[in-house]
């Protein structure tokens, strides 16, 4: 195995005076590889030490390094090295006694009991997901006392050692205020030990020899948002008070596949006025699918979006319709009214359809998910770049994207099918009835 040139510079930054460590940049650029890869070096380097290799979620700890990243660096970087792994507590233990622990702050459960360790390297992994508390408890762990033991070499203390890593997010993530800034992100104050926290960035460009051909051609098609965070991995200007951020859409991304039983599966439509002659210039046709689970949560499954006439765009809908095998077509009404139920029932007969009315403006119609998309009742069921470039772009004061949230408006049909009692109008209170005047002297 060898290092690419950056990566060597990345390593030289991990080895220095700094406990805190932070790798960013673009995606495949290597970040996860190199700081597994140090501790693991940590752990072979000091016999009856303990590591811990945290993210948000332990689903995604499981798929992306301990069936993944992990056996990968012993393979390449450890040859020969024997381990075992335990998958009741979900440990990897070596022959010197060493462990590496690998954990999700979600689960509650299993985060105290990691926690209540001490451990001597602690790693987040995609910290851009991890709440700046769950972070703060974390450091408070990194208190084991090790020696290192290598060969013709007297024994030495192991510095604790805080390893992260993220694709940016926006400049108002506690990771960028802490190592970029150098302040504390809660007080805005300046770290009264700024040399305690290094930084170090590295992208795709720098790991091209290690990654797919066509991938960077792949990052380069991105929209510029992402382009900025997956290919040139900079931290992004935040929108000023988003309703929807990357770092929540990604803390609660389902990347394992595992999802609960549907008990309702709604397709959204947010029609155009596109024909299908000539729609070149037109608006796409805003189509999207989402399923509640038994477990209470919404899951967007599909965006069917597409830039077409009623003939083709009907089709879309109910094919979508079928395939998740769904309950109900919303679209919205302000568009043709019954326009476009006779489109869906045109394409398909006696397909359950309901009307909805855009009595709201965008950003008001999608603000009460907000809530919902940061406790982790909504979540996205892999990758849709361009549905939440439009998501991301909502705020308070309005939609800030160049082009009509299509895709957006589609989604938000769909919760709020899903969610009623988001929406649901208010009732007036009632008017205070009129004092009752005492009548008693009438009843002799």
């Amino acid at each position: 195995m060898k290092l690419t040139d950056r990566q060597l510079l990345a390593q030289e930054v991990l080895a220095g005076d700094a406990t805190h460590v932070m790798l960013f940049g673009g995606s495949r650029s290597g970040k996860t590889f190199l700081l597994v890869r140090n501790v693991c070096m940590r752990a072979l380097k000091a016999p009856k030490s303990r590591h811990a290799i945290l993210r948000f979620r332990f689903n995604a700890i499981k798929a992306s390094v301990v069936f993944d990243t992990f056996p990968k660096v012993m393979s390449l970087a450890f040859p020969g090295v024997k381990y075992t792994i335990s998958k009741t507590d979900w440990f990897a233990e070596f022959e010197n006694g060493s462990q590496v622990w690998f954990g999700g702050l979600d689960d509650k459960e299993r985060a105290e009991k990691i926690l209540g360790m001490e451990f001597a390297t602690i790693y987040l992994n995609e910290a851009s997901q991890i709440p700046q508390g769950s972070r703060d408890i974390a450091v408070t762990r990194l208190a084991q006392q090790v020696d290192q033991v290598i060969e013709g070499k007297p024994p030495q203390r192991l510095k604790p050692r805080m390893y992260y890593d993220c694709n940016p997010p926006s400049k108002v993530h506690w990771a960028y205020r802490l190592f970029v800034e150098k302040r504390d992100p809660e007080t805005k104050k300046a770290l009264p030990n700024p040399g305690d926290y290094a930084f170090f960035q590295i992208n795709p460009q720098d790991n091209a020899d290690n990654v797919s051909a066509g991938y960077l051609d792949t990052l380069k098609s991105l929209s510029a948002r992402l382009q900025k965070r997956f290919l040139k991995g900079e931290f992004a200007d935040a929108t000023p008070n988003a309703l929807f951020t990357d770092e929540v859409i990604d803390k609660w991304r389902v990347v394992d596949g595992v999802l609960p039983d549907f008990v309702r599966v709604v397709v959204g439509v947010d029609p155009s006025g596109s024909d299908d002659v000539d729609n070149a210039d037109n608006d796409a046709i805003g189509i999207c699918v989402g399923a509640l689970g038994t477990d209470g949560n919404v899951y967007l499954l599909e965006d069917c979006t597409v830039k077409a006439g009623p003939a083709t765009w009907g089709r879309v809908a109910t094919s979508a319709f079928d395939r998740h095998e769904a309950d109900v077509i919303v679209g919205e009404q302000n568009y043709g009214g019954a326009m476009v139920k006779a489109t869906i029932q045109t394409a398909r007969p006696r397909t359950p359809y309901k009307a909805v009315n855009a009595a709201r403006g965008k950003a008001v119609r999608a603000e009460p998910f907000s809530a919902l998309y940061e406790n982790g009742k909504v979540r996205h069921v892999g990758d849709f770049a361009e549905l939440e470039d439009e998501l991301v772009a909502f705020s308070t004061v309005g939609y800030m994207g160049e082009k009509s949230p299509n895709r957006a408006d589609a989604w938000i049909w769909v919760l709020a099918e899903l969610f009623p009692g988001m929406v649901a109008a208010k009732k007036e209170p009632r008017a205070p009835r009129p004092p009752q005047q005492n009548l008693g002297w009438m009843a002799g």
